[in-house]
């Protein structure tokens, strides 16, 4: 709903998109005529930063002789085909004119080939041609100095339309730091930070920056052709305005400061006194102490079963390892390629056992010798010819 019937506070004013529909205007055509002073709108005290317009002026509008025929004569716009004809000159001399910056653009859009269509009031254009000393420029052959000033490429059609835009932002700005966001809008970034170093001023500034001109995807060719004709290029003007967001700035500094965070109180610091550095401890420095992971019993008599703690500290060590310690045996490292044949071995002939020692028990005494007769008498028992020969 609308914000009238909640502030009882502003009964005589209204949104600017219900006044335009009061008026019979279109929105475009409302800005334009709000732009061009046509229709006065007062500052929003509700806190939204916008515009709104009195009941008082829509009437006196409506009061104006040929209303509503008057005033769209006043906001409307053509272009160059039309305003050619509507000058009844050719519309390539149009274009020269405007690019000469003899015709002021009020307006421009990007069509759907991405190029620029400017846009010319028609009233301008119709006082343009009824004033005589015009005359030699809309008929006859263009002056030598013009004609030069083309050949070299000379387009001024976007810097009067920047001189015009902000003009118009200057009388709706009513803050200092206002008019100054209306100068600094037609400057880079960089400019503006190379003219006001406080980020707290540049914040501001950002908050009463107006509208782009143009509106699209940021990013997108629509929105870099837009900043190419809303941002300044030539060095002149770039000078020109760097000087008077320069002295705006000032004005606004004495007028009213820059809201600024307040300053939190940083708690005290408790600084120490140095103390000297204890000396390293022993257990760094000096050998390392032989601990027993267990701490050996103090009496070696035996238990209640006979158990003595000392039998189960350490074992004593085999004697043939004390006698015969292990050695690693060698091994040649070179190969050999022929195999090696060893002997074969009767079948009859038994291998005596080597004899072994057992371990923890002294060395190894010889066992008595098997007789080979056992093994033939074994064998002869287990031959099936003498079997067979005793049953026949």
């Amino acid at each position: 709903m609308s914000a009238d019937l909640f502030d009882p506070t502003r009964p005589h004013t209204c949104k600017p998109s219900h006044a335009a529909r009061e008026l019979g205007l279109k929105p475009g055509d409302f800005d334009r005529a709000v732009q061009l002073g046509c229709i006065r709108t007062v500052p929003d005290e509700g806190g939204g930063g916008g515009r709104r317009v009195e009941r008082a002026e829509i009437e006196r509008v409506r009061a104006q002789d040929g209303f509503p025929e008057s005033l769209l004569d006043r906001v409307r716009v053509v272009g160059t085909a039309e305003g050619a004809a509507l000058m009844e000159i050719p519309a390539g001399r149009f274009t020269r004119l405007a690019r000469l910056g003899l015709l002021v653009p009020a307006a421009f859009y990007l069509n759907r080939y991405r190029a620029v269509v400017w846009l010319y009031l028609a009233e301008e254009l119709r006082q343009f041609a009824a004033e005589p000393e015009n005359a030699r420029l809309l008929k006859g052959r263009t002056p030598e100095t013009l004609r030069g000033q083309l050949t070299a490429g000379v387009d001024l059609r976007a810097r009067n339309w920047r001189g015009r835009h902000l003009g118009l932002l200057l009388r709706r700005a009513e803050d200092p730091w206002a008019r100054a966001a209306a100068v600094a809008a037609f400057l880079t970034p960089v400019d503006v930070a190379d003219i006001v170093r406080d980020p707290y001023e540049r914040a501001q500034l950002n908050r009463f920056r107006p509208m782009p001109a143009g509106h699209g995807v940021p990013g997108s060719p629509v929105t870099h052709a837009t900043e190419q004709i809303t941002t300044a290029q030539d060095a002149d003007e770039i000078g020109w305005l760097r000087s008077e967001l320069a002295r705006l700035a000032e004005e606004a500094r004495s007028v009213s400061s820059v809201a600024r965070p307040a300053a939190r109180p940083l708690p005290p610091v408790i600084r120490t006194a140095p103390r000297p550095i204890p000396p390293m401890a022993r257990t760094v420095t000096g050998p390392a102490e032989e601990t027993s992971r267990f701490p050996k019993p103090a009496a070696s008599s035996p238990g209640p079963d006979g158990f003595s703690p000392e039998s189960t500290q350490r074992l004593p060590e085999p004697a043939a390892w004390a006698e015969e310690p292990w050695t690693r045996p060698t091994w040649s490292t070179a190969r050999s390629c022929e195999p090696v044949v060893r002997p074969p071995e009767p079948m009859s002939a038994s291998r005596p056992a080597a004899p072994t020692a057992p371990r923890g028990h002294g060395t190894a005494q010889p066992g008595p010798r098997r007789s080979p007769r056992g093994l033939r008498a074994w064998l002869r028992r287990r031959s099936p010819r003498r079997t067979g020969a005793a049953r026949v």
